[in-house]
């Protein structure tokens, strides 16, 4: 059903053509403001509302399972181990698709299931946003593009999941991961060093 996308069987510039895009980190939701709530179902049907989640750590995710560069970080394993590190320590990780019908990435919940079993995902839940209206209240720009929420209920982090934006899937060693980052420095009651970072990858498709 689903045609396997990897890198090595693209130029970069066909990557480059089908939307990379490094964005300026956007300043529509400051650090230290309350994270727009977000009130929905996930892909299996099950409610999911962010205020439950208050008291937790909380990272969303923007994703598209076309996007090279969702598949660089998918393809090394990258992500999920990013995911499971996190969840293993009661963080709870959501992946959003803002893809909207006809575009790049927009899958059914049937289909996002799948797509989740095949690349072995360690999220704890997805949610499918076709209308944008999550992503446009969180200005979510790239996939894959990060925030982090504290228990608080407040943005800490938002931006790129690490520090090299290249589309190679080499990039990711060596890289530093960003939002594992921000977790370590609220686990251990530090201010986020890094609360802000340009994401890079392709433009949401809304």
């Amino acid at each position: 059903m689903f045609k396997k996308l990897t890198l090595l069987s693209l130029p970069l510039a066909v990557v480059l053509a089908i939307g990379w895009t490094n964005f300026q980190a956007n300043a529509a939701i400051d650090i230290g403001t309350k994270a727009p709530n977000i009130s929905t179902t996930d892909i299996h049907g099950n409610a999911f509302d962010l205020e439950d989640h208050r008291g937790k750590i909380v990272v969303l995710e923007w994703t598209n399972h076309q996007c090279p560069f969702v598949v660089k970080h998918y393809s090394t394993n990258n992500m999920q181990q990013a995911q499971k590190q996190a969840t293993d320590n009661g963080v709870v990780w959501v992946s959003i698709v803002s893809s909207s019908p006809g575009k790049q990435g927009f899958v059914s919940p049937e289909d996002a299931v799948k797509i989740e079993e095949q690349v072995g995902a360690n999220a704890t839940t997805r949610i499918l946003d076709p209308l944008g209206k999550i992503g446009q209240a969180y200005a979510a720009r790239t996939t894959p593009h990060m925030f982090v929420i504290s228990p608080e209920g407040n943005i800490v982090y938002k931006g790129a999941i690490d520090n090299n934006p290249s589309p190679s899937p080499k990039a990711v060693e060596g890289a530093k991961n960003l939002v594992l980052a921000a977790l370590d420095d609220l686990s251990a009651g530090r201010s986020v060093e890094i609360p802000q970072t340009p994401p890079y990858g392709c433009s949401v498709k809304y």
